[in-house]
């Protein structure tokens, strides 16, 4: 057993050329004989906030339990079946300040609770989202406060939707209520950005294109720090190291078959994947890494924009999203929306089983983090913002009480919702925007 005097620091880095790598949290991390070695998944690690955007709603039918438990998982939730037990479905949440309804209100209230601004101008006032306040809390300690990521590469501006900037709908994050918080799409830019050490995007992209793989040179150093730690340890290094080179793989994957391909693609920048589904993953992996090496402790992540004409041809829907979500109810319509649904929660659900599959503190990954999944509207057909689609996973570490559906028959702020979690990561609100309480029965009662 490591003694206290040789304990390594948490915010040990590997640095080479150019970068610094964090490290996942490894046992020489702990001091012998702490109350933290002596109880590893203590409530008091669980301090990581995840939030994953959907757009447009749901159709419900598909999505929502029979009964209070996911003992059987509703079709479009099917995916999620080898990791339920870390996933409590919660229905009949709703925002009353995205109203009146719009695409720009569902984006814009889902993480800050509170009525937008009406305008087209540059005069937006909305409020600071949970996530920065969850970041002034508990990222400050970590290189990156927090990460804010998104799968679509252009922003447009001016007006978007009934008399509503194009900003609400372009941004989940809000650090205050005039600013608004930009998401990154493109994997090589995150990837630089977690592991990269200043400079300009132009020097960075010399530096990186001078090397062959960023691990090599920190490998000497590796080595070095290897020699200090004891086989399991060593087993941890090993295994984050080849997530990064494996996650830098398929990005020079990326930008090399881009570049070999004779058909020009104005949208689509060099490194990111063609396939929706890959590129979505490797957003995903790249949160994995971020959490895994502490390099930041809060994530948003934007699966696509409200009004979005994404095709999903793979699943069977060539049709654009945004067109199909007002349905009129036409069953056909409303089949392909479940479709959508489902294919989006298939690839969330992948990465939670990466997380349960990534070791930590005496349990996982996924033991140590929470995240948010959902939309801020419900019926797109009637843009309405009431009984959300609203997914929370993970938290054992917290005590959370998974494999359950938590159904409010008279509608519950969300605001509800983000404060439990805010408390659950240590933030001390006793209010959040229009919250009126919490959701008492997501965790066990001794510990919220």
């Amino acid at each position: 057993m490591i003694g206290m005097k040789n304990a390594l620091s948490r915010r040990t880095l590997l640095r080479g050329t150019g970068v610094a790598i964090g490290l996942p949290l490894l046992d020489a991390m702990i001091p012998a004989m702490t109350a933290q070695a002596l109880t590893p998944a203590a409530p008091s690690q669980l301090r990581r906030l995840g939030y994953v955007y959907i757009p447009m709603g749901f159709n419900p039918a598909p999505w929502i339990p029979q009964g209070d438990t996911l003992d059987t998982l509703p079709p479009t939730l099917q995916s999620l079946e080898s990791i339920k037990k870390q996933v409590t479905v919660i229905t009949g949440m709703d925002l009353q300040n995205a109203y009146p309804g719009s695409h720009a209100t569902s984006n814009s209230a889902f993480l800050s609770a509170v009525q937008a601004k009406r305008t087209e101008s540059s005069d937006y006032f909305l409020g600071t989202t949970v996530d920065q306040i969850a970041a002034r809390q508990i990222g400050q300690q970590t290189q990156l406060p927090s990460l804010e990521l998104s799968m679509d590469l252009l922003s447009m501006v001016g007006q978007c939707d009934n008399g509503y900037a194009c900003v609400y709908q372009n941004n989940l994050s809000w650090s205050s209520p005039t600013t608004p918080l930009p998401s990154e799409a493109h994997p090589r830019v995150v990837f630089e950005t977690l592991f990269g050490e200043g400079g300009s995007p132009v020097e960075r992209r010399t530096a990186l294109e001078q090397r062959a793989s960023l691990l090599d040179s920190v490998t000497t150093e590796m080595q070095r720090l290897k020699l200090k730690l004891g086989a399991s340890d060593r087993n941890k290094v090993d295994a984050y190291m080849d997530s990064i080179r494996e996650v830098e793989r398929r990005i020079q994957l990326a930008e090399a078959s881009v570049t070999d391909n004779p058909l020009p693609d104005l949208d689509r920048p060099s490194g990111v994947p063609a396939s929706y589904a890959d590129h979505a993953k490797l957003m995903f992996d790249l949160q994995l890494l971020a959490f895994q090496g502490d390099i930041t402790r809060v994530v948003t992540f934007q699966l696509a924009r409200e009004t979005s004409n994404r095709t999903y041809p793979e699943i069977g829907v060539p049709e654009p999203h945004h067109p199909i979500t007002h349905h009129g109810k036409n069953p056909e319509k409303l089949a392909k929306v479940a479709k959508i649904n489902q294919f989006h929660v298939s690839l969330f659900a992948e990465f939670l089983q990466k997380l349960q599959d990534t070791p930590e503190a005496g349990g996982s990954l996924l033991d140590h983090t929470l995240y948010l999944y959902g939309s801020g509207m419900g019926d797109s057909d009637a843009h309405d913002h009431t009984n959300l689609p609203i997914l929370v996973a993970g938290g054992a570490a917290g005590k959370m009480r998974g494999g359950r559906h938590i159904k409010y028959d008279t509608p519950v702020p969300l605001a509800n919702l983000h404060l439990t979690l805010l408390n659950k990561v240590g933030v001390p609100l006793e209010t959040f925007a229009d919250s009126n309480g919490k959701v008492e029965t997501l965790f066990d009662p001794i510990t919220l």
